[in-house]
């Protein structure tokens, strides 16, 4: 240790140890870093040019088909959620504001509800859809 560097502060040192438990953690984030801080933005796409992944990438193709459709069972879950937990709320309290929370407590609850159920569905637990993402990712930058 040099003479210039003083002994590190209580609160600096946890400070690291804090970063080092939680990065542990959170180390499958690792793999979205070279995207999310990548030099240039991904370009625009919609949902044609990932098709178009989808019919070019043979091994990650199917994971990310079916990853997009479990999204839908999760889309329809947040919206008959948020409709039926507002509708319920509206009409025993007839509270403008119980509604609008009960309807985003619904949304919350409904797409949780629906993700689980295409989990089991689809049975994402056997296929790794991060690793399609990034794959659909990196084959979208190579293309721009």
């Amino acid at each position: 240790m040099s003479e210039n560097q003083g002994p590190i502060s209580f609160f600096k040192n946890h400070w690291q140890g804090y970063k080092e438990f939680w990065g542990e953690r959170f180390s499958f984030l690792d793999n979205y870093s070279k995207i999310i801080y990548s030099e240039k933005p991904l370009p625009h796409w919609d949902s044609s040019v990932v098709e178009e992944f989808i019919a070019s990438d043979p091994v990650h193709g199917p994971t990310l088909k079916t990853a997009r459709e479990a999204a839908q069972f999760g889309m329809v879950g947040a919206a008959v959620g948020a409709i039926t937990t507002a509708g319920y709320a509206w009409k025993w309290s007839k509270s403008p504001h119980g509604a609008a929370l009960s309807f985003a407590f619904g949304a919350a609850v409904g797409g949780t509800f629906g993700i689980e159920v295409a989990n089991h569905w689809y049975q994402l637990y056997r296929l790794d859809t991060m690793a399609s993402q990034v794959k659909f990712f990196e084959w979208l930058q190579k293309r721009a």
